[in-house]
Parts: structure tokens; sequence; C-alpha cells
């Protein structure tokens, strides 16, 4: 299908920011709203993000993609990823008056876009998302980041005959082979404060996820902490457990790709799973 697209400015608490949206002629109702994490700017690692949103408008899905502000083209100072609920707003905004007969949104994040996106929901509860799609979603604490360690890294080593030869011909300082797996048991074993605190983001996250209805897609690359972090965490939280088991939640797994799925072949995968999940998942 033929598609245009169409770069703009639209406004957020005072700045100018850049959005692209690619229209198809005969759209859908349902259209994708690409939002961007890390310190990066609409095309997307090795750009992605540009040529999904070009695969979804050939199949007729409206798609836009911006600049937080502060990045790119897009003026104001640059904020982290919990502080860009302001940014998905107004691009939301925007994208619904620049495509004419859009009825819902999905947002499509990977990595800290990922949290961004469950952030945003947990915050605003917004009835024009019709859907979510999660790429390795960011759940970094200290916790997490040293079950992942040991579970993916000290006990494969352990079992590796050149690790023991290594440490045993001292080529490896025993104190900080030992110190550093001792460091990770610690951070590991780490628990929550007290009841009255205020909720960490992960916990917004997965309350997000709790409280929401939307159908929502979960791609995790096999080759990548960040998602070997968000399944440790998830397989220890009962509450995590019982989202990701219901029949709205999708899961996709790509077992070799790595996290920005850089290779023609893990983003083509990504795409057709993307494309796949909106036409099961989009048609009412």
């Amino acid at each position: 299908m033929k598609f245009s697209e169409k770069p703009f400015v639209f406004e957020c608490l005072g700045e100018k920011l850049l959005g692209i949206v690619a229209l198809p002629e005969t759209p859908q109702h349902t259209g994708v709203l690409i939002v961007v994490g890390g310190p990066q700017y609409r095309a997307g690692s090795h750009r992605q993000f540009l040529l999904l949103s070009r695969r979804l408008a050939a199949a007729g899905y409206p798609v836009m993609r911006f600049d937080y502000r502060g990045m790119g083209d897009s003026s104001g100072e640059q904020r982290g990823f919990e502080a860009v609920d302001g940014d998905i707003a107004a691009a939301i905004e925007a994208f619904m008056a620049a495509s004419p007969g859009l009825e819902r949104v999905v947002l499509w994040g990977l990595c800290d876009a990922a949290s961004a996106c469950l952030l945003y929901l947990h915050a605003h509860k917004d009835e024009r998302l019709g859907g979510l799609v999660l790429l390795n979603p960011w759940v970094r604490s200290a916790a997490t980041l040293a079950r992942a360690h040991i579970k993916h890294y000290y006990v494969q080593r352990l079992l590796q005959p050149e690790f023991w030869r290594k440490l045993l011909s001292r080529q490896l300082g025993i104190g900080r082979a030992i110190g550093g797996l001792l460091g990770s048991l610690k951070n590991a074993r780490q628990t929550n404060s007290p009841a009255n605190r205020e909720l960490s983001f992960q916990e917004k996250m997965c309350c997000a996820m709790t409280e929401s209805v939307l159908p929502t897609l979960l791609i995790l690359s096999g080759n990548d902490y960040t998602a070997k972090e968000f399944v440790e965490a998830t397989q220890i939280a009962p509450a995590w457990q019982q989202v990701l088991a219901q029949k709205r939640v999708s899961t996709c797994k790509l077992a070799d790709a790595d996290h920005t799925f850089s290779s023609a072949s893990w983003r083509l995968a990504v795409e057709e799973a993307t494309l796949g999940w909106l036409q099961k998942s989009m048609q009412h």
C-alpha cells in the first residue's frame, strides 16, 4: 500500500518537538506511536524506527515517531525516561490530529521507552490507547542486575574449565573473583524498603500492567542483559507472573537477538512480530 511521510512540529509544555507521520492511502483506525528509548532520536539505532514505521505504514497502519524535548531536532532540556509523560501525551495529541480517522494508538517502545510507555499508562489511564508493544523493558536495579550476573555469568563461568585453570594459575585474582561473586550475591538479596515509601518505577510498571486490559506484545532478546534482567525480575514477582500469563499478553522471544536487534534478520523478525500482532489484536 502507498503511504506518505510528513514532518511537522508540535508543542509540549512550551517547547517545539519534531514528529514524522507515515500515513497510508487507506489507513487503519489503529495507529502506532514509536516512543524513543535511550539517548537517541527518531530514526532509531541502525534506522530501526524509520524502517519499522515504513513497514507498518505500507501495511495500512498510520505511524508516528518523534524526538523528545532536548533530543534530535526538538527544543528544550534532555530528560530521562521517567520524565517524558508530557512528551508522550503531546505526541498522542499531535498524532491524532495529524491522522484523520485515527481512533486508538498503540505505544511501541524499546528498552527504557518500553518502561516510559508503562509509566505513562500508570499515570494517565489514557482511553485513546489501544495496546502496547514492549521490547526488552528496562527494570534495572542493583538486585536485578546482580541476579542476572549470577545466573548468566557467574554460573556459566564456574562451569568452564578455562576459568579454573586461570584462577589456579593466578591469572585471575582470587580475591577479585570471589569478591565480585559475593557482591552480586549481596545485591541480589536486597529487599524493598518500608511500605510507606513512594513506588519505584519498576513497581509502577507492574501496577500499570496489572490494572490494564490492553492487548500487549512483549518481545525479548535472548542475547541481552536487559531482557535477562526483566525475565529474572518477573519470575520472582507473583504480580508480574499473573499478568504475563493472561491471554491479552503475547510474548515473542528471539533467541539470538541482541538488545537493539541490530541485524537485518532480527529487525525483520521484530517487524513481522509487530505486524502480525496488530493484525490479530487490533481487529475491533
